[in-house]
């Protein structure tokens, strides 16, 4: 991967699809292709999510998911924006004081996918006023989800959703995540 060693947000496993971190949804703009490594899971697969905060900033970590892409992601709305959305997987997730490394389980959502990505982003809580572009910074993973797969091994480690550390609502509830492959499966119904 190519990129500056001083990255303030690196992820490490899986891959992300460059070390690009200023402009959403992924890094490099709006317009920002898929990467060379694209990681293979299956529907479902609990994986661990990792990455090193080279710079610290107080604020949190959000991890969401896009079956098709990366149209979907949103920003928060200000720097305690923790209320997820319909591609939040996981939201709240804290800042470690000193910064350094990160390890967060999750489970995939149970759709089969070609061009799916999932986003880890940033947001710092230090830099007022919200919404200046120098508040956000985003990362990648390039994924394909298939029953087929073998499955990449990222860990053997079990999702702890009720010790997390997240703030709100840190996994979908059985009824969210209803709502989200719902609307999934609509997308992809031409709904």
């Amino acid at each position: 991967m190519g990129g500056s060693a001083a990255a303030h947000l690196r992820v490490t496993s899986p891959q992300a699809r460059h070390d690009s971190l200023k402009q959403g949804p992924c890094g490099a703009g709006a317009d920002d292709p898929r990467g060379s490594v694209v990681h293979t899971f299956k529907p479902g697969q609990t994986i661990t999510v990792e990455w090193d905060e080279y710079v610290d900033h107080p604020g949190h970590f959000r991890i969401s998911f896009d079956a098709e892409g990366q149209d979907d992601f949103v920003d928060p709305v200000g720097f305690t924006d923790v209320s997820g959305g319909p591609s939040v997987l996981l939201d709240g997730i804290p800042d470690h004081a000193g910064g350094g490394m990160y390890s967060q389980s999750l489970t995939l959502p149970d759709v089969e996918c070609d061009q799916c990505t999932l986003q880890v982003i940033q947001v710092m809580s230090d830099k007022p006023p919200y919404g200046d572009g120098n508040d956000l910074y985003y990362q990648c993973i390039d994924l394909v989800l298939s029953r087929a797969a073998s499955g990449e091994s990222t860990s053997a480690e079990v999702v702890d959703e009720a010790g997390c550390g997240c703030q709100g609502s840190a996994a979908p509830s059985g009824a969210a995540l209803g709502l989200l492959l719902l609307g999934l499966r609509r997308r992809r119904a031409g709904v």
